[in-house]
């Protein structure tokens, strides 16, 4: 028999075990397994198929968790998302071109490497503790020269919090409480000060390389020539949104209704001088819910959400045969200026942004044909 007894000023029962052969009777019953055997029941909680079945969708799902990481900084739990890599929009006012590492193209493997060291340096955790001060402040973040400043001006406070922006695009300007660290701070940090992440058309080859790659094919390798990649270079590197959009026999054209969409598809987003300045890639579609979601990344989004992020457009499950521009869509993304107090996209969602400019046919989709192979495998 058991005697149950609570501990001082405890709560918690202690109970003494009358009889052992009870215990040994309990483990013959249920022997337990060597660790290598052991279910670990956060991973199949966590696994991808759970949710997404064992086709596409699950593939595509797994290369968008590699862009996360969690790690716990200023004494709280965060889950970083990987951050927009800019090359070309704000180094206008520097006397010198300056770029992301791996051009906003390496894979997150390598950048995470990267962003790890950047986290455990020096210079960031004096970044965090001053963050941690409780002095409200104005930060300063030096792109060009990768450093960072601050300044507590009363002026300076004051015409930031009256929307006057004095930072420029190399120069951004934000304004911070002091009160402690926030997800935006490090990304923040990892975007202006160690310059790392991936840029739209490197975060979508990645989803097409590592899908591709799960169905048996190195897409990098098929390839290689077409995009001028050096022997034995990678040829991530040489991608960008130009080929999404170019004449390659690699490239399907697909029809925007949503009928014709599927998984790893690509949504092109057309810039005003008739070019495609911004690419996405379709993850999933819900025929019966009415549900469209896509991946992408980009710093035109609210703070919490710039880099690597799921987007959603909702339609009547009645009507497939709508165009991806019709105006009933319901697009959800909002798009926001990359810091507070500069120029807003003139664009306020993604659907807005999907129709521009129909003089010049408006956003378009395409298709990886060899892609669509390797997932017919996955099947």
């Amino acid at each position: 028999m058991h005697t149950a007894k609570a501990g001082p000023a405890s709560g918690i029962l202690h109970f003494s075990v009358a009889y052992p052969i009870l215990l040994i009777l309990f483990l013959f019953r249920f022997p337990s397994l060597p660790a290598a055997e052991q279910p670990d029941p956060l991973a199949a909680f966590s696994d991808p198929a759970r949710i997404w079945g064992r086709g596409a969708e699950r593939v595509i799902e797994e290369a968008y968790r590699l862009c996360f990481k969690t790690r716990i900084i200023g004494g709280k739990v965060m889950i970083l998302r990987m951050p927009f890599a800019q090359n070309n929009e704000r180094d206008k006012l520097t006397a010198k071109d300056w770029g992301f590492l791996g051009g906003g193209k390496a894979n997150p493997e390598f950048l995470w490497k990267n962003i790890e060291k950047v986290l455990d340096s020096a210079d960031f955790k004096k970044y965090t503790e001053t963050l941690q001060d409780g002095r409200e402040k104005v930060l300063i973040l030096d792109i060009p020269s990768q450093t960072w400043n601050i300044t507590r001006e009363l002026f300076d406070l004051a015409r930031m919090k009256a929307g006057s922006y004095r930072g420029l695009l190399h120069r951004p300007y934000i304004l911070v409480s002091g009160k402690g660290v926030e997800d935006a701070d490090v990304y923040n940090y990892l975007y202006g000060i160690a310059r790392t992440g991936m840029d739209c058309s490197g975060f979508v080859w990645h989803i097409l390389s590592y899908t591709a790659a799960a169905g048996g094919l190195d897409l990098g390798k098929l390839l290689s020539r077409e995009v001028n990649a050096p022997e034995g270079g990678d040829p991530s590197y040489y991608i960008g949104t130009w080929l999404f959009n170019s004449h390659s026999p690699q490239i399907a054209a697909v029809k925007d209704e949503i009928r014709s969409l599927k998984p790893a598809d690509i949504l092109l987003f057309r810039a005003a001088d008739g070019g495609m300045a911004h690419s996405a890639i379709i993850q999933s579609v819900d025929f019966s819910q009415g549900v469209i979601r896509y991946l992408q990344c980009t710093d035109e989004a609210p703070p919490e959400e710039r880099g690597v992020h799921e987007s959603r457009i909702y339609f009547d499950p009645k009507r497939p045969e709508l165009s991806l521009k019709d105006p009933s869509l319901r697009w959800t993304q909002k798009r926001y200026p990359p810091f507070p107090g500069e120029n807003p996209s003139p664009f306020s969602d993604d659907g807005l942004r999907f129709r521009a400019y129909p003089e010049l046919g408006g956003g378009r989709v395409v298709r990886f044909k060899a892609v669509t192979e390797a997932i017919g495998k996955l099947k």
